[in-house]
Protein backbone atom coordinates (compact mmCIF):
# COMPACT_ATOMS: atom_id res chain seq x y z
CA UNK A 1 0.00 0.00 0.00
CA UNK A 2 1.47 3.36 -1.10
CA UNK A 3 1.47 6.39 1.49
CA UNK A 4 -0.04 9.46 0.80
CA UNK A 5 3.30 10.96 -0.32
CA UNK A 6 4.00 8.22 -2.61
CA UNK A 7 0.93 8.59 -3.68
CA UNK A 8 1.46 12.55 -4.71
CA UNK A 9 4.62 12.00 -5.97
CA UNK A 10 3.31 9.46 -8.25
CA UNK A 11 0.94 11.72 -9.35
CA UNK A 12 3.38 13.70 -10.29
CA UNK A 13 5.93 11.54 -12.35
CA UNK A 14 2.26 10.56 -14.27
CA UNK A 15 1.00 13.72 -14.93
CA UNK A 16 4.15 16.65 -14.74
CA UNK A 17 2.66 18.60 -17.34
CA UNK A 18 -0.37 19.47 -15.50
CA UNK A 19 0.00 22.10 -13.73
CA UNK A 20 -4.06 23.11 -12.62
CA UNK A 21 -5.78 21.65 -9.98
CA UNK A 22 -9.65 20.80 -10.05
CA UNK A 23 -10.58 23.99 -8.34
CA UNK A 24 -8.78 25.75 -10.79
CA UNK A 25 -10.85 23.89 -13.67
CA UNK A 26 -14.58 24.15 -11.73
CA UNK A 27 -13.82 28.22 -11.85
CA UNK A 28 -13.68 28.22 -15.34
CA UNK A 29 -17.28 26.70 -15.34
CA UNK A 30 -19.23 28.37 -13.17
CA UNK A 31 -22.40 27.98 -12.16
CA UNK A 32 -25.34 28.93 -15.10
CA UNK A 33 -27.63 31.55 -14.27
CA UNK A 34 -30.84 30.23 -14.49
CA UNK A 35 -34.50 30.47 -13.28
CA UNK A 36 -36.26 28.14 -11.50
CA UNK A 37 -37.32 25.11 -13.95
CA UNK A 38 -35.03 25.53 -16.66
CA UNK A 39 -33.12 22.61 -17.45
CA UNK A 40 -29.95 21.99 -18.90
CA UNK A 41 -29.66 18.70 -21.05
CA UNK A 42 -27.37 17.18 -23.54
CA UNK A 43 -27.16 14.89 -26.27
CA UNK A 44 -23.78 12.96 -26.84
CA UNK A 45 -23.14 11.37 -29.60
CA UNK A 46 -19.97 9.34 -31.24
CA UNK A 47 -19.16 11.16 -34.36
CA UNK A 48 -19.95 7.23 -36.56
CA UNK A 49 -21.36 8.32 -39.62
CA UNK A 50 -24.51 6.39 -38.99
CA UNK A 51 -27.68 8.34 -37.05
CA UNK A 52 -29.94 5.35 -36.07
CA UNK A 53 -33.82 6.42 -35.19
CA UNK A 54 -33.29 6.22 -31.65
CA UNK A 55 -30.97 9.27 -31.66
CA UNK A 56 -33.82 11.13 -33.03
CA UNK A 57 -36.09 9.23 -30.14
CA UNK A 58 -33.43 10.51 -27.67
CA UNK A 59 -32.34 14.14 -28.83
CA UNK A 60 -35.95 15.00 -29.84
CA UNK A 61 -37.25 14.58 -25.81
CA UNK A 62 -34.24 16.60 -24.58
CA UNK A 63 -35.11 19.04 -27.16
CA UNK A 64 -38.66 19.02 -25.76
CA UNK A 65 -37.94 19.57 -22.13
CA UNK A 66 -35.28 22.32 -22.37
CA UNK A 67 -37.32 24.45 -25.19
CA UNK A 68 -40.41 24.04 -22.57
CA UNK A 69 -38.35 25.00 -19.60
CA UNK A 70 -36.63 27.92 -21.22
CA UNK A 71 -33.49 26.24 -20.86
CA UNK A 72 -30.28 25.07 -23.05
CA UNK A 73 -30.06 22.05 -24.95
CA UNK A 74 -25.94 21.15 -25.53
CA UNK A 75 -24.59 19.32 -28.41
CA UNK A 76 -21.29 17.34 -27.03
CA UNK A 77 -19.09 14.94 -29.42
CA UNK A 78 -17.80 12.32 -27.35
CA UNK A 79 -15.18 11.11 -29.61
CA UNK A 80 -13.01 9.09 -27.67
CA UNK A 81 -13.08 6.03 -30.02
CA UNK A 82 -11.33 7.22 -32.88
CA UNK A 83 -11.28 3.90 -34.31
CA UNK A 84 -15.24 4.26 -34.82
CA UNK A 85 -14.99 8.07 -36.24
CA UNK A 86 -15.57 8.78 -39.61
CA UNK A 87 -14.72 11.92 -41.72
CA UNK A 88 -17.52 14.79 -41.38
CA UNK A 89 -19.13 12.92 -39.23
CA UNK A 90 -20.10 15.67 -36.46
CA UNK A 91 -21.96 17.65 -39.47
CA UNK A 92 -23.89 14.24 -41.02
CA UNK A 93 -25.23 14.39 -37.19
CA UNK A 94 -25.86 18.22 -36.82
CA UNK A 95 -27.82 17.79 -40.42
CA UNK A 96 -29.80 14.77 -39.72
CA UNK A 97 -30.98 16.05 -36.54
CA UNK A 98 -31.55 19.40 -38.09
CA UNK A 99 -33.69 17.98 -40.39
CA UNK A 100 -35.98 16.78 -37.96
CA UNK A 101 -36.06 20.56 -36.31
CA UNK A 102 -34.06 19.40 -33.28
CA UNK A 103 -31.36 22.21 -32.88
CA UNK A 104 -29.00 23.08 -30.24
CA UNK A 105 -28.38 26.06 -28.11
CA UNK A 106 -24.85 25.40 -27.45
CA UNK A 107 -22.18 23.32 -28.54
CA UNK A 108 -20.69 21.98 -32.04
CA UNK A 109 -22.61 24.11 -35.04
CA UNK A 110 -20.29 22.17 -37.27
CA UNK A 111 -17.34 19.64 -37.57
CA UNK A 112 -14.86 22.56 -36.10
CA UNK A 113 -16.80 25.26 -34.68
CA UNK A 114 -19.08 25.65 -31.79
CA UNK A 115 -20.84 28.12 -29.47
CA UNK A 116 -21.14 28.32 -25.95
CA UNK A 117 -19.21 29.21 -22.80
CA UNK A 118 -18.57 25.74 -21.75
CA UNK A 119 -16.63 24.30 -24.11
CA UNK A 120 -14.88 22.69 -25.44
CA UNK A 121 -17.43 20.25 -26.56
CA UNK A 122 -15.44 17.85 -28.54
CA UNK A 123 -14.05 15.06 -25.81
CA UNK A 124 -10.74 14.88 -27.51
CA UNK A 125 -10.12 18.44 -26.56
CA UNK A 126 -11.01 18.33 -22.84
CA UNK A 127 -7.82 15.82 -22.26
CA UNK A 128 -5.89 18.22 -20.21
CA UNK A 129 -9.07 18.81 -17.93
CA UNK A 130 -9.31 14.91 -17.28
CA UNK A 131 -6.23 14.50 -16.98
CA UNK A 132 -6.70 17.06 -13.51
CA UNK A 133 -9.02 15.21 -12.04
CA UNK A 134 -7.06 11.95 -13.07
CA UNK A 135 -3.84 13.28 -11.54
CA UNK A 136 -6.11 14.23 -8.38
CA UNK A 137 -7.46 10.73 -7.71
CA UNK A 138 -4.15 9.69 -8.33
CA UNK A 139 -2.99 11.98 -5.53
CA UNK A 140 -5.23 10.95 -3.06
CA UNK A 141 -4.60 7.22 -3.85
CA UNK A 142 -8.27 7.13 -5.49
CA UNK A 143 -7.07 6.25 -9.24
CA UNK A 144 -3.58 4.35 -10.21
CA UNK A 145 -1.70 3.11 -13.51
CA UNK A 146 -1.81 -0.41 -14.24
CA UNK A 147 0.68 -2.06 -16.93
CA UNK A 148 -1.26 -4.74 -17.72
CA UNK A 149 -0.74 -6.19 -21.74
CA UNK A 150 -3.78 -7.13 -24.09
CA UNK A 151 -1.79 -10.89 -23.64
CA UNK A 152 -1.73 -10.64 -19.53
CA UNK A 153 -5.65 -9.30 -19.55
CA UNK A 154 -6.74 -12.28 -21.74
CA UNK A 155 -4.93 -14.31 -19.41
CA UNK A 156 -7.36 -12.80 -16.55
CA UNK A 157 -10.29 -13.36 -18.36
CA UNK A 158 -9.92 -16.89 -19.47
CA UNK A 159 -8.80 -17.78 -16.00
CA UNK A 160 -12.13 -16.06 -14.27
CA UNK A 161 -13.90 -17.84 -16.86
CA UNK A 162 -12.51 -21.55 -15.95
CA UNK A 163 -13.32 -20.95 -12.86
CA UNK A 164 -16.80 -19.62 -13.41
CA UNK A 165 -16.51 -16.20 -11.67
CA UNK A 166 -16.90 -13.10 -13.34
CA UNK A 167 -14.63 -11.56 -15.63
CA UNK A 168 -12.88 -8.06 -15.29
CA UNK A 169 -10.70 -6.37 -13.21
CA UNK A 170 -11.30 -6.78 -9.64
CA UNK A 171 -9.91 -8.12 -6.61
CA UNK A 172 -6.63 -10.71 -6.44
CA UNK A 173 -6.98 -10.21 -10.25
CA UNK A 174 -6.17 -6.25 -9.96
CA UNK A 175 -2.35 -6.77 -9.81
CA UNK A 176 -1.22 -3.48 -10.06
CA UNK A 177 -3.94 -2.01 -7.51
CA UNK A 178 -1.53 -2.31 -4.75
CA UNK A 179 1.83 -2.22 -6.41
CA UNK A 180 4.47 -0.43 -4.30
CA UNK A 181 5.91 3.09 -5.21
CA UNK A 182 8.87 1.30 -6.27
CA UNK A 183 7.24 -1.38 -8.31
CA UNK A 184 5.64 1.98 -10.33
CA UNK A 185 8.69 3.57 -10.50
CA UNK A 186 10.39 0.83 -12.62
CA UNK A 187 7.82 0.31 -14.95
CA UNK A 188 7.97 4.05 -15.87
CA UNK A 189 11.39 4.01 -16.06
CA UNK A 190 11.29 1.10 -18.65
CA UNK A 191 8.65 3.29 -20.52
CA UNK A 192 6.04 0.43 -20.08
CA UNK A 193 2.41 1.15 -21.58
CA UNK A 194 0.14 1.80 -18.88
CA UNK A 195 -3.24 2.90 -18.06
CA UNK A 196 -5.26 4.57 -15.12
CA UNK A 197 -7.84 2.78 -13.57
CA UNK A 198 -10.32 3.55 -10.31
CA UNK A 199 -9.01 2.31 -7.30
CA UNK A 200 -12.64 0.95 -6.14
CA UNK A 201 -14.05 0.90 -2.28
CA UNK A 202 -16.83 -0.96 -3.80
CA UNK A 203 -18.64 -4.29 -2.73
CA UNK A 204 -20.53 -6.16 -4.96
CA UNK A 205 -22.43 -8.36 -2.15
CA UNK A 206 -24.07 -4.12 -0.81
CA UNK A 207 -26.92 -2.79 -2.73
CA UNK A 208 -27.63 0.39 -4.41
CA UNK A 209 -31.55 1.78 -4.21
CA UNK A 210 -31.42 4.41 -6.58
CA UNK A 211 -34.57 6.54 -8.42
CA UNK A 212 -34.53 6.46 -11.83
CA UNK A 213 -36.16 9.49 -13.82
CA UNK A 214 -37.87 6.82 -16.09
CA UNK A 215 -37.68 3.62 -14.55
CA UNK A 216 -38.92 4.38 -11.36
CA UNK A 217 -37.33 3.01 -7.91
CA UNK A 218 -34.20 0.42 -9.13
CA UNK A 219 -31.80 -1.62 -6.69
CA UNK A 220 -28.09 -2.34 -8.22
CA UNK A 221 -25.27 -3.94 -6.42
CA UNK A 222 -21.97 -1.72 -6.02
CA UNK A 223 -19.39 -1.83 -8.56
CA UNK A 224 -15.92 -3.28 -7.45
CA UNK A 225 -14.15 -3.22 -10.76
CA UNK A 226 -11.04 -0.84 -10.84
CA UNK A 227 -12.28 -0.12 -14.17
CA UNK A 228 -10.25 2.07 -16.81
CA UNK A 229 -10.72 5.70 -16.49
CA UNK A 230 -7.82 7.07 -18.74
CA UNK A 231 -6.65 5.01 -22.09
CA UNK A 232 -3.43 4.49 -23.00
CA UNK A 233 -3.36 7.33 -25.66
CA UNK A 234 -4.53 9.74 -22.97
CA UNK A 235 -7.99 9.60 -23.86
CA UNK A 236 -10.93 9.44 -21.24
CA UNK A 237 -12.90 6.20 -21.45
CA UNK A 238 -17.02 7.27 -21.45
CA UNK A 239 -17.59 6.78 -17.94
CA UNK A 240 -14.54 8.65 -16.43
CA UNK A 241 -15.35 11.87 -18.70
CA UNK A 242 -19.37 12.08 -18.59
CA UNK A 243 -19.66 12.71 -15.03
CA UNK A 244 -16.61 15.24 -15.42
CA UNK A 245 -18.38 16.58 -18.69
CA UNK A 246 -21.93 16.96 -17.20
CA UNK A 247 -20.87 18.24 -13.76
CA UNK A 248 -18.78 21.17 -15.66
CA UNK A 249 -21.25 21.68 -17.96
CA UNK A 250 -24.15 22.33 -15.27
CA UNK A 251 -26.19 19.46 -16.95
CA UNK A 252 -29.35 19.35 -14.96
CA UNK A 253 -29.67 15.63 -15.26
CA UNK A 254 -28.27 12.79 -17.63
CA UNK A 255 -30.98 11.13 -20.50
CA UNK A 256 -29.16 8.04 -21.80
CA UNK A 257 -29.86 4.84 -23.53
CA UNK A 258 -30.86 2.04 -20.67
CA UNK A 259 -27.19 0.05 -22.12
CA UNK A 260 -25.83 2.08 -19.87
CA UNK A 261 -27.83 1.13 -16.55
CA UNK A 262 -26.12 -1.83 -15.52
CA UNK A 263 -22.82 0.86 -15.58
CA UNK A 264 -24.54 3.25 -13.29
CA UNK A 265 -22.69 1.65 -9.99
CA UNK A 266 -19.19 2.62 -11.30
CA UNK A 267 -20.70 6.04 -12.47
CA UNK A 268 -22.04 6.79 -8.87
CA UNK A 269 -18.42 5.69 -7.30
CA UNK A 270 -16.70 7.88 -9.74
CA UNK A 271 -18.61 10.87 -8.85
CA UNK A 272 -18.21 10.37 -5.28
CA UNK A 273 -14.31 10.00 -5.80
CA UNK A 274 -14.33 13.18 -7.96
CA UNK A 275 -16.19 14.75 -4.78
CA UNK A 276 -19.42 15.81 -7.49
CA UNK A 277 -22.58 15.88 -6.73
CA UNK A 278 -24.72 12.70 -8.06
CA UNK A 279 -26.81 13.44 -10.92
CA UNK A 280 -29.73 12.11 -11.73
CA UNK A 281 -30.38 9.20 -14.62
CA UNK A 282 -32.81 8.87 -16.76
CA UNK A 283 -32.28 5.57 -19.14
CA UNK A 284 -34.35 4.82 -21.94
CA UNK A 285 -35.80 1.65 -23.42
CA UNK A 286 -34.52 1.10 -27.11
CA UNK A 287 -36.55 1.06 -29.60
CA UNK A 288 -37.92 -2.35 -30.26
CA UNK A 289 -39.25 -4.43 -33.23
CA UNK A 290 -41.41 -7.55 -33.42
CA UNK A 291 -39.49 -10.25 -35.14
CA UNK A 292 -42.42 -13.15 -35.48
CA UNK A 293 -43.58 -13.71 -32.20
CA UNK A 294 -40.91 -11.52 -30.24
CA UNK A 295 -39.40 -8.57 -29.91
CA UNK A 296 -35.59 -7.40 -30.96
CA UNK A 297 -34.01 -4.07 -30.63
CA UNK A 298 -34.41 -2.13 -33.76
CA UNK A 299 -31.06 -3.10 -35.55
CA UNK A 300 -29.27 -0.99 -37.92
CA UNK A 301 -27.85 -4.17 -39.33
CA UNK A 302 -31.16 -5.46 -40.18
CA UNK A 303 -33.47 -3.17 -40.32
CA UNK A 304 -33.32 -0.34 -42.70
CA UNK A 305 -35.64 1.83 -40.96
CA UNK A 306 -33.29 2.21 -38.37
CA UNK A 307 -31.02 4.73 -40.13
CA UNK A 308 -32.47 8.34 -40.14
CA UNK A 309 -30.97 8.22 -43.82
CA UNK A 310 -33.80 5.95 -44.53
CA UNK A 311 -36.11 8.50 -44.06
CA UNK A 312 -34.55 11.27 -45.35
CA UNK A 313 -34.54 9.62 -48.86
CA UNK A 314 -37.87 8.14 -48.85
CA UNK A 315 -39.24 11.22 -48.01
CA UNK A 316 -40.87 10.64 -44.47
CA UNK A 317 -42.81 14.06 -43.39
CA UNK A 318 -40.91 15.47 -40.66
CA UNK A 319 -43.85 16.07 -38.71
CA UNK A 320 -45.30 13.06 -39.21
CA UNK A 321 -41.93 11.23 -37.75
CA UNK A 322 -42.32 13.61 -34.66
CA UNK A 323 -45.64 13.26 -33.97
CA UNK A 324 -45.41 9.29 -34.06
CA UNK A 325 -41.78 8.95 -32.06
CA UNK A 326 -43.84 11.40 -29.61
CA UNK A 327 -46.84 8.72 -29.44
CA UNK A 328 -43.93 5.46 -28.74
CA UNK A 329 -42.14 7.92 -25.57
CA UNK A 330 -45.83 8.84 -24.14
CA UNK A 331 -48.33 7.04 -25.61
CA UNK A 332 -51.10 10.24 -24.07
CA UNK A 333 -49.92 12.10 -26.96
CA UNK A 334 -52.08 10.70 -29.51
CA UNK A 335 -55.44 11.84 -27.33
CA UNK A 336 -53.41 15.25 -26.79
CA UNK A 337 -53.43 15.68 -30.38
CA UNK A 338 -56.83 15.07 -30.93
CA UNK A 339 -57.40 17.48 -28.33
CA UNK A 340 -54.78 19.87 -29.33
CA UNK A 341 -55.14 19.18 -33.45
CA UNK A 342 -54.01 22.63 -34.20
CA UNK A 343 -50.99 23.21 -31.44
CA UNK A 344 -47.19 22.94 -31.74
CA UNK A 345 -46.15 19.63 -30.33
CA UNK A 346 -43.60 22.11 -27.70
CA UNK A 347 -47.03 22.23 -26.17
CA UNK A 348 -47.36 18.56 -25.02
CA UNK A 349 -45.98 17.88 -21.95
CA UNK A 350 -43.23 15.13 -22.27
CA UNK A 351 -43.61 13.00 -18.82
CA UNK A 352 -40.29 10.55 -18.31
CA UNK A 353 -42.23 8.50 -16.12
CA UNK A 354 -44.58 7.90 -18.48
CA UNK A 355 -41.67 5.99 -21.03
CA UNK A 356 -42.33 2.79 -21.64
CA UNK A 357 -39.64 1.20 -19.52
CA UNK A 358 -39.06 -2.22 -21.02
CA UNK A 359 -38.86 -0.78 -24.44
CA UNK A 360 -40.94 0.86 -26.57
CA UNK A 361 -42.08 -0.94 -30.38
CA UNK A 362 -41.20 1.20 -33.26
CA UNK A 363 -44.08 0.22 -35.76
CA UNK A 364 -43.33 1.33 -38.99
CA UNK A 365 -46.89 0.17 -40.28
CA UNK A 366 -48.43 2.82 -37.59
CA UNK A 367 -45.62 5.37 -38.37
CA UNK A 368 -47.33 5.44 -41.99
CA UNK A 369 -50.58 5.47 -40.78
CA UNK A 370 -49.84 9.13 -38.84
CA UNK A 371 -48.38 10.28 -41.77
CA UNK A 372 -50.78 9.35 -43.81
CA UNK A 373 -53.31 11.30 -41.53
CA UNK A 374 -50.84 14.32 -41.36
CA UNK A 375 -50.17 14.85 -44.82
CA UNK A 376 -54.51 14.53 -45.65
CA UNK A 377 -54.38 17.60 -43.46
CA UNK A 378 -52.43 19.53 -45.84
CA UNK A 379 -53.00 22.08 -48.55
CA UNK A 380 -51.80 21.32 -51.86
CA UNK A 381 -49.96 24.56 -51.80
CA UNK A 382 -48.19 22.75 -48.42
CA UNK A 383 -47.47 19.08 -49.82
CA UNK A 384 -46.25 20.97 -53.32
CA UNK A 385 -43.36 22.76 -51.41
CA UNK A 386 -42.43 19.88 -49.20
CA UNK A 387 -42.04 17.86 -52.34
CA UNK A 388 -40.17 20.04 -54.00
CA UNK A 389 -37.69 20.11 -51.39
CA UNK A 390 -37.26 16.15 -51.36
CA UNK A 391 -37.41 16.03 -55.08
CA UNK A 392 -34.83 18.88 -55.28
CA UNK A 393 -32.45 16.35 -53.54
CA UNK A 394 -33.58 12.72 -54.64
CA UNK A 395 -35.92 13.25 -58.39
CA UNK A 396 -34.34 15.51 -60.63
CA UNK A 397 -37.72 14.55 -62.88
CA UNK A 398 -40.31 14.91 -60.62
CA UNK A 399 -38.40 18.33 -59.78
CA UNK A 400 -38.92 19.33 -63.30
CA UNK A 401 -41.70 18.67 -63.42
CA UNK A 402 -42.82 20.64 -60.15
CA UNK A 403 -41.02 23.66 -61.01
CA UNK A 404 -41.70 23.87 -64.94
CA UNK A 405 -45.83 22.87 -64.11
CA UNK A 406 -46.05 24.43 -60.35
CA UNK A 407 -50.12 25.30 -61.03
CA UNK A 408 -50.73 22.09 -62.85
CA UNK A 409 -48.90 20.62 -60.09
CA UNK A 410 -50.71 21.98 -57.34
CA UNK A 411 -53.90 20.96 -58.76
CA UNK A 412 -53.40 17.33 -58.56
CA UNK A 413 -52.23 17.48 -55.38
CA UNK A 414 -56.18 19.30 -54.33
CA UNK A 415 -57.68 16.63 -56.15
CA UNK A 416 -59.72 15.11 -52.63
CA UNK A 417 -58.10 17.33 -50.75
CA UNK A 418 -60.98 19.58 -49.87
CA UNK A 419 -64.75 18.79 -48.64
CA UNK A 420 -65.67 15.36 -45.97
CA UNK A 421 -64.08 13.16 -48.39
CA UNK A 422 -60.31 13.66 -48.31
CA UNK A 423 -57.91 11.24 -49.93
CA UNK A 424 -54.88 9.95 -47.29
CA UNK A 425 -53.14 8.47 -49.70
CA UNK A 426 -49.96 9.66 -49.75
CA UNK A 427 -47.55 8.73 -46.93
CA UNK A 428 -43.97 9.61 -47.57
CA UNK A 429 -42.70 12.08 -50.22
CA UNK A 430 -41.09 9.33 -52.36
CA UNK A 431 -44.95 9.03 -53.15
CA UNK A 432 -44.92 11.41 -55.54
CA UNK A 433 -44.11 9.84 -58.25
CA UNK A 434 -46.84 6.63 -58.26
CA UNK A 435 -49.26 9.46 -57.06
CA UNK A 436 -48.65 12.06 -60.37
CA UNK A 437 -47.55 9.70 -63.04
CA UNK A 438 -51.07 8.79 -64.45
CA UNK A 439 -50.77 13.04 -65.39
CA UNK A 440 -48.02 13.44 -67.25
CA UNK A 441 -47.98 11.64 -70.54
CA UNK A 442 -43.74 10.64 -70.51
CA UNK A 443 -44.50 8.58 -67.48
CA UNK A 444 -48.14 7.60 -68.35
CA UNK A 445 -46.65 5.85 -71.66
CA UNK A 446 -43.81 3.73 -69.05
CA UNK A 447 -46.55 3.02 -66.50
CA UNK A 448 -47.85 -0.94 -66.36
CA UNK A 449 -51.11 -0.60 -67.38
CA UNK A 450 -54.24 -2.13 -65.84
CA UNK A 451 -56.52 -4.34 -67.53
CA UNK A 452 -60.16 -5.78 -66.94
CA UNK A 453 -62.13 -8.55 -68.46
CA UNK A 454 -64.98 -6.82 -70.70
CA UNK A 455 -65.64 -7.58 -74.48
CA UNK A 456 -63.22 -5.25 -76.60
CA UNK A 457 -65.94 -4.10 -78.61
CA UNK A 458 -68.42 -3.36 -75.72
CA UNK A 459 -65.86 -1.32 -74.09
CA UNK A 460 -65.50 0.73 -77.39
CA UNK A 461 -68.96 1.68 -77.37
CA UNK A 462 -68.68 2.55 -74.16
CA UNK A 463 -65.77 5.15 -74.54
CA UNK A 464 -67.32 6.52 -77.80
CA UNK A 465 -70.67 7.35 -76.32
CA UNK A 466 -68.96 9.18 -73.35
CA UNK A 467 -66.66 10.95 -75.83
CA UNK A 468 -69.45 12.01 -77.91
CA UNK A 469 -71.52 13.71 -74.47
CA UNK A 470 -68.37 14.81 -72.70
CA UNK A 471 -68.09 18.20 -71.73
CA UNK A 472 -65.85 19.35 -69.32
CA UNK A 473 -67.35 22.68 -68.10
CA UNK A 474 -70.38 19.76 -66.58
CA UNK A 475 -71.04 19.38 -62.52
CA UNK A 476 -70.04 16.26 -61.40
CA UNK A 477 -73.79 15.67 -61.08
CA UNK A 478 -74.13 16.12 -64.58
CA UNK A 479 -70.90 14.65 -65.64
CA UNK A 480 -72.02 11.53 -63.32
CA UNK A 481 -76.20 11.44 -65.33
CA UNK A 482 -74.18 11.00 -68.27
CA UNK A 483 -71.88 8.14 -67.11
CA UNK A 484 -75.18 6.69 -66.19
CA UNK A 485 -76.88 7.17 -69.67
CA UNK A 486 -73.74 5.51 -71.31
CA UNK A 487 -74.49 2.84 -68.55
CA UNK A 488 -77.89 2.17 -69.49
CA UNK A 489 -77.50 2.74 -73.71
CA UNK A 490 -75.03 -0.05 -73.32
CA UNK A 491 -76.87 -2.46 -71.09
CA UNK A 492 -75.66 -1.80 -67.81
CA UNK A 493 -78.28 -1.45 -64.52
CA UNK A 494 -78.16 2.24 -62.64
CA UNK A 495 -80.14 0.64 -59.81
CA UNK A 496 -78.09 -1.15 -57.42
CA UNK A 497 -81.57 -3.02 -55.43
CA UNK A 498 -82.13 -3.85 -59.68
CA UNK A 499 -78.76 -5.48 -60.27
CA UNK A 500 -78.80 -7.69 -57.45
CA UNK A 501 -82.86 -9.13 -57.75
CA UNK A 502 -81.77 -9.78 -61.16
CA UNK A 503 -78.30 -9.23 -62.17
CA UNK A 504 -78.54 -12.21 -65.34
CA UNK A 505 -80.65 -8.79 -67.14
CA UNK A 506 -77.52 -6.42 -67.30
CA UNK A 507 -74.13 -6.72 -68.80
CA UNK A 508 -73.01 -4.65 -65.60
CA UNK A 509 -73.49 -2.04 -63.19
CA UNK A 510 -72.40 1.60 -63.67
CA UNK A 511 -69.20 1.15 -62.11
CA UNK A 512 -68.33 -1.15 -64.81
CA UNK A 513 -68.69 1.56 -66.94
CA UNK A 514 -66.86 4.26 -64.91
CA UNK A 515 -64.07 1.34 -64.73
CA UNK A 516 -63.89 1.18 -68.45
CA UNK A 517 -63.42 4.71 -68.40
CA UNK A 518 -60.96 4.98 -65.50
CA UNK A 519 -58.77 2.35 -67.20
CA UNK A 520 -58.88 4.36 -70.25
CA UNK A 521 -58.00 7.65 -68.60
CA UNK A 522 -55.49 6.67 -66.53
CA UNK A 523 -54.35 3.36 -66.69
CA UNK A 524 -55.45 2.11 -63.53
CA UNK A 525 -57.99 0.85 -61.77
CA UNK A 526 -57.90 2.59 -58.23
CA UNK A 527 -57.52 6.27 -58.35
CA UNK A 528 -59.14 9.69 -56.77
CA UNK A 529 -62.22 10.87 -57.55
CA UNK A 530 -62.40 10.09 -61.34
CA UNK A 531 -64.40 13.05 -61.95
CA UNK A 532 -61.78 15.45 -60.23
CA UNK A 533 -58.74 13.68 -62.30
CA UNK A 534 -60.08 14.60 -65.39
CA UNK A 535 -60.97 18.31 -64.79
CA UNK A 536 -57.24 18.20 -64.08
CA UNK A 537 -56.14 16.83 -67.07
CA UNK A 538 -58.21 19.04 -69.21
CA UNK A 539 -60.33 17.70 -72.22
CA UNK A 540 -57.42 17.50 -75.06
CA UNK A 541 -55.87 14.96 -72.45
CA UNK A 542 -58.49 13.21 -71.76
CA UNK A 543 -59.71 12.80 -75.34
CA UNK A 544 -56.61 12.16 -76.49
CA UNK A 545 -56.20 8.82 -73.57
CA UNK A 546 -59.61 8.07 -74.63
CA UNK A 547 -58.72 7.64 -78.22
CA UNK A 548 -55.26 6.36 -77.57
CA UNK A 549 -56.83 3.53 -75.84
CA UNK A 550 -59.39 2.50 -78.18
CA UNK A 551 -56.30 2.40 -80.80
CA UNK A 552 -54.17 0.09 -78.82
CA UNK A 553 -55.72 -1.41 -76.31
CA UNK A 554 -59.35 -2.15 -77.88
CA UNK A 555 -58.17 -3.44 -81.43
Amino acid sequence: MRTIEENKYLSELLFSDIKESPQDILKKYPERNLKEGELVLRFAPSPTGFIHIGNVYTSLVGYLLTKRSNGKFILRIEDTDKVREVENGISQIINGLEYFGIHFDEGMINDKESKGDYGPYIQSERMNIYKVFAKDLVSKGLAYPCFCTEDELESIRKEQTDLGTRTGYWGKWAKWREATFDEVKRALDSNWTFVIRLYSNGNIDNKINSKDLIKGGITLSENDMDSVLLKSDGLPTYHFAHPIDDTLMRISFVLRGDEWLSSQPLHMEIFKALGFKQLEYGHISPLMKMDGDSKRKLSKRKDPEAAVSYYIEKGYPVQGVKEYILNVANSNFYDWRIQNPDEDILEFNIRLEKFNKAGALFDISKLNDICKEYISKLKAQEIYDMALEWASKFNEDIHSKLINQKDYCISIFNIEREGSKVRKDIVKWSDIPSQVEIFFDDMFMDMDKESVDMDKGLQKNILNDFSDTYYPGDSVQEWFNKVKDVAIKNGFSVDSKEYESNPKKFKGKVGDVAMILRLAVTGKKQTPDLYQVMQVMGEERVRERIKGYINTVLV
